[in-house]
């Protein structure tokens, strides 16, 4: 079992398809070191979700989106950094997910270690959305 990294392979059709929308809701939940999440994921899971003080199955809805491109690369930005505060929670990785759109799939992120919270906030970090860094680009 493993967290890799990647874009969903499902997102990158859904959105050449016209599936994913500014306007819709896009969450993001943890996941502990014994979830399996990857390229292949195409939909939000609650197998091996994070369990703990200040945690909510389903995550958080992220908010901000914007999408800004530079030259051939376009990308997507979540302006506020998701945190949930006073939490007491052990995570590894988490899923990037529309839960407008049946919950499909928007990208894996894998922490590299388990991260902990204890009696405090819990964030994820997003990089510079810019197109080298952003989560979610296509060049």
């Amino acid at each position: 079992m493993a967290i890799t990294q990647a874009m969903a392979n499902s997102f990158k059709a859904d959105v050449l398809n016209g599936v994913h929308q500014p306007a819709d809701v896009y969450k993001i939940a943890l996941y502990t070191s014994v979830a399996t999440l990857d390229a292949t994921t195409a939909a939000y899971t609650a197998t091996n979700e994070v369990v703990g003080t200040g945690y909510t199955a389903l995550g958080l809805a992220l908010v901000g989106f914007t999408v800004s491109s530079s030259g051939a690369v376009s990308w997507i930005d979540w302006t506020t950094d998701p945190a949930w505060t006073t939490s007491t929670i052990t995570a590894r990785g988490a899923l990037i997910y529309n839960s407008s759109r049946s919950n499909k799939a928007v990208a894996v992120l894998d922490f590299g270690a388990d991260k902990t919270s204890t009696a405090g906030t819990f964030t994820v970090v997003l990089p510079v959305a810019d197109a080298s860094n952003a989560l979610v680009r296509l060049t």
